[in-house]
């Protein structure tokens, strides 16, 4: 099983690939139009900015081949952000465009600091290979501070003064808000779910 990691300079790409590793995948680094083209499983990683991201992204000269990319892609913390059309950060961001919505920053309150650091239990919303095995209550490890759009890509969520989609997908393109690399089992399984896809 073999998946591809888009190198752009995200923080959290040795984690993830540690934990495809640990599952059995065979992982290999990405950064040129050619070899997303070519990736039999791609992962889009991030931390950080939206603004920051899309640009690195935009100066590898990957962006359409990541939209035309027609196998099972996994956008990872900041990488489900991208998935999505636009993004309040950093003033308005224009995303990827995969799946509809904008990117908003998650409201404050006493009781809700942001970012949003810390387990959250997840609900699900439905069925879809990607979540097979995670149930109502499983715990996942988020660190966020601007929430994707809760609609029909939204396949588990957490509660935190609204819903956050933990988990989305639309077709072939999919996302974890949390980090699975440091989500206990539910993160290894969603990774594990996701490296069995076919391709």
């Amino acid at each position: 099983m073999t998946v591809s990691i888009l190198a752009y300079g995200a923080g959290n790409v040795a984690s993830v690939r540690f934990a495809f590793e640990r599952l059995g995948g065979t992982v290999e680094l990405v950064s040129t139009p050619e070899a997303v083209a070519s990736a039999t499983r791609l992962v889009l990683p991030g931390v950080g900015a939206a603004g920051y991201a899309m640009r690195q992204i935009e100066a590898l000269g990957v962006v359409e081949a990541i939209r035309a990319f027609p196998r099972p892609l996994l956008g990872v913390c900041l990488g489900q952000q991208l998935l999505f059309d636009e993004s309040v950060e950093d003033g308005g961001v224009r995303l990827l465009g995969l799946i509809p919505g904008r990117v908003e920053a998650i409201e404050p309150a006493p009781d809700r600091p942001v970012p949003h650091m810390g387990w959250s239990r997840l609900t699900r919303r439905g069925d879809h290979p990607l979540i097979d095995g995670v149930k109502d209550g499983d715990w996942a490890y988020f660190v966020h501070g601007f929430v994707c759009p809760d609609g029909p890509a939204t396949l588990a969520a957490a509660d935190y003064g609204g819903a956050v989609p933990g988990v989305v997908a639309m077709g072939s393109r999919m996302g974890c808000q949390f980090h699975p690399e440091r989500s206990s089992e539910t993160g290894l399984r969603i990774l594990k779910n996701f490296l069995e896809l076919p391709a």
